[in-house]
C-alpha cells in the first residue's frame, strides 16, 4: 500500500479500529504537548530550590528559564518546515525522545553551565510537540469530527500553565528539584512509543531540509532569540538605559529585517509568512497573542499578589489557583458544544468578555483579599480563557488547507508565547512605574499630624510596648512604612489587572472583522 504524503491524511471512519488507534495516538501527543508547556511553569516556581542546589547567583539562575524560552521560541516556527519534510509521526517521535533525553540530562546536570546547555536542548528539541499536536487535531480527524480534539488541545494549553506553579512547588518540597525534570521521562517514552505505533506513516520529503534557507534560518533564530531575551531583561535593566540592551535592540531589528525579507522573497522560506494575508489567520493570531498575555499574565500576577501582599504559602496559593483550572475543565466542553450550534465568533466574543470581566473584577483588590475575593474572578477568567482558546483555534485554523496547518499552528503558538513574554515584560515595566507613583502619592499624604496617622501610630506603640519591644515609637514608624508599601502594592496590582482587562476589551472589537467559518470547518462565508 502506498504511503500518503504528509499533507494528505484521510480521516478514519468513526468507531473503526483505525479511529480508535488514532485517538490513542492523539492522546499520546497531547501528553507530550502537556509536558512541554508544563515544564516552563514547574521550573519557574522552583527556581530558588535549583539555585541552592547548583550554587548559582540570582542573576545567573534566571538563564535556566531564559535559555529554555529562547530555544523553544526558535524551535516552534521550524516545526512547519520539519512537518512537511518528515511528517508529523516522525517529527513528534524525534521531538518527544529528544525532550525526554534532555530532561534526564537536566536532572543529571553538575553545574549551572551544564544545566543551561541541557535546557537549551530541551526547549529547542521539544518545541515541535506543541504545534504538531495542534495540527494533528485538524488533519488526523477531518474538520467534521475534530471538535473534541480541538477542545482537548485548548484545555491542555490553558490548564498546564495554571497548575504548573502548584505542581512544581509540591515536587520540590516533597522530592527534590531533580524530579522537576525526571517526571518527564516515563510519560515521554510512552508518548513516543504510542505515537510510533498508532499514528500512520507519511512519505518523507527530505529535499525541503537539503534546500533550507540557512541565512533565513540564522536570521530567524537571532531575531526571535534576541526578541525573547530583550523582553525578559528589559524591565529590570531599564531598557534603553542599558548600553548592552540597546545594542541587542539594534541586532534584533537588523536580524528581523533580514528574516522578513527572505521570508517574503524566497520560494522555499524557513517560515511561510504569506499566510498572514488571510484575514482570519491574522486576527486569530492577534487573539492568540492576547490570550497568551491573559493566561501567563494572570498566572504571574495572582501568586505574586498572594505571596507578597498576603504572605500565603505555596499550598494556599495553589488552592486559590485551582479554581481557575476547574473553571477551564467545565468551560472547555461547553465551548466545544456551543461552536457546533452557533457562530464561533459569538463564542469567542463570549470568552473574551468573560475573561475581561474576571480581570476587571480583580482590579478591586484590597490588602485583605483572599480566597473568596479571588474565587469568582478566577471562575470568570478561567472559563473565559478556555472559551477563547477553542473558538480562536477553530476560526484561525479550521478553514486552512491541510498542507498549511503545520506552518500555521507553529505561528499561532509563537504568537501566544510571545504574547506571554511581551505581556510579562510590559507588566513588570508598569509594575515599577505604578509602584513608584503610588508610593510617592501615599508618602506625600503620610503626615503624622493627620488624625488617622496619629491613631495608627498610637495603637501600634501601645501594642508593641505591651509585647516588650525596644523603642516602640521607632518600630511603629517602621510598621507605618510597611503598611504604605503594602497599600501601594495593592493599588499597583489593581492597575495591572485593569490594563489586562482593557486589552481583552479591545480584542472583542476585532472579532466582527473575522469571517464566519462554514459548517464544520468548511470554506469561510463571506
Amino acid at each position: 500500500m502506498a504511503v500518503p504524503p504528509a499533507s494528505a491524511t484521510v480521516a478514519p471512519v468513526p468507531g473503526s479500529a483505525e479511529a480508535r488507534r488514532l485517538n490513542i495516538g492523539f492522546l499520546a501527543m497531547v501528553v507530550g504537548m502537556f509536558m512541554a508547556i508544563l515544564d516552563i511553569q514547574i521550573v519557574a516556581s522552583s527556581i530558588a530550590k535549583i539555585q541552592a542546589g547548583i550554587s548559582a547567583s540570582a542573576e545567573e539562575i534566571a538563564w535556566i528559564q531564559t535559555s529554555y524560552l529562547i530555544a523553544e521560541v526558535i524551535g516552534i516556527p521550524l516545526s512547519g518546515l520539519l512537518n512537511r519534510a518528515l511528517g508529523m509521526r516522525v517529527l513528534f517521535m524525534i521531538s518527544a525522545v529528544s525532550f525526554t533525553a534532555s530532561s534526564a540530562l537536566c536532572a543529571l546536570a553538575w553545574d549551572l553551565n551544564s544545566l543551561i546547555v541541557f535546557r537549551v536542548f530541551q526547549g529547542f528539541l521539544g518545541a515541535a510537540m506543541i504545534p504538531t499536536t495542534m495540527a494533528a487535531a485538524f488533519s488526523l480527524f477531518g474538520p467534521n469530527r475534530s471538535m473534541l480534539q480541538q477542545v482537548t488541545v485548548g484545555m491542555v494549553a490553558t490548564l498546564a500553565p495554571s497548575i504548573g506553579p502548584t505542581l512544581g512547588g509540591w515536587i520540590t518540597e516533597n522530592l527534590s528539584w531533580h524530579w522537576l525534570f525526571l517526571v518527564n521521562v516515563i510519560p515521554g517514552v510512552l508518548a513516543a512509543f504510542t505515537v510510533s505505533v498508532c499514528i500512520p506513516r507519511t512519505r518523507l520529503n527530505l529535499s525541503l531540509i537539503r534546500n533550507i534557507d540557512l541565512i533565513g534560518l540564522s536570521a530567524m533564530a537571532l531575531f526571535l532569540g534576541s526578541f525573547e531575551w530583550l523582553f525578559e531583561e528589559g524591565p529590570k535593566s531599564g531598557w534603553l538605559e542599558d548600553r548592552q540592551l540597546t545594542l541587542w535592540i539594534g541586532v534584533c531589528i537588523v536580524a528581523g529585517g533580514i528574516f522578513f525579507h527572505r521570508a517574503f522573497s524566497r520560494s522555499n522560506p524557513v517560515v511561510d509568512l504569506t499566510i498572514f494575508r488571510d484575514r482570519n489567520f491574522a486576527i486569530g493570531s492577534l487573539a492568540a497573542t492576547t490570550i497568551g498575555f491573559g493566561l501567563f499574565g494572570a498566572v504571574y500576577l495572582t501568586p505574586l499578589f498572594l505571596g507578597a501582599v498576603r504572605g500565603y504559602s505555596s499550598l494556599q496559593i495553589g488552592q486559590i489557583m485551582s479554581v481557575g483550572g476547574l473553571a477551564m475543565f467545565v468551560g472547555g466542553p461547553i465551548a466545544g458544544a456551543l461552536i457546533r450550534k452557533i457562530d464561533p465568533r459569538i463564542v469567542l466574543a463570549i470568552g473574551l468578555t468573560l475573561a475581561c470581566i474576571g480581570l476587571y473584577w480583580n482590579s478591586f483588590l484590597t490588602a485583605d483579599a483572599g480566597f473568596s475575593e479571588f474565587m469568582w474572578p478566577q471562575i470568570f477568567r478561567g472559563a473565559g480563557l478556555i472559551m477563547c482558546m477553542v473558538p480562536s483555534n477553530f476560526i484561525t485554523l479550521g478553514t486552512l488547507p491541510p498542507h498549511k496547518l503545520p506552518n500555521a499552528t507553529g505561528l499561532v503558538t509563537v504568537c501566544r508565547n510571545l504574547g506571554g513574554a511581551v505581556g510579562l515584560a510590559g507588566l513588570n515595566t508598569l509594575m515599577l512605574f505604578y509602584s513608584n507613583l503610588h508610593e510617592q502619592e501615599l508618602g506625600s499624604s503620610m503626615s503624622i499630624s493627620r488624625p488617622e496617622i496619629m491613631s495608627f501610630l498610637h495603637q501600634a506603640e501601645l501594642r508593641l510596648a505591651a509585647e516588650g519591644v525596644v523603642n516602640p515609637e521607632g518600630q511603629a514608624l517602621i510598621e507605618l512604612g510597611r503598611r504604605l508599601q503594602i497599600e501601594a502594592s495593592v493599588m499597583t496590582f489593581n492597575n495591572l489587572f485593569l490594563t489586562m482587562s482593557i486589552c481583552f476589551a479591545a480584542m472583542i472589537l476585532l472579532v466582527p472583522l473575522m469571517k464566519r467559518p462554514g459548517p464544520a470547518g468548511g470554506p469561510a462565508e463571506h
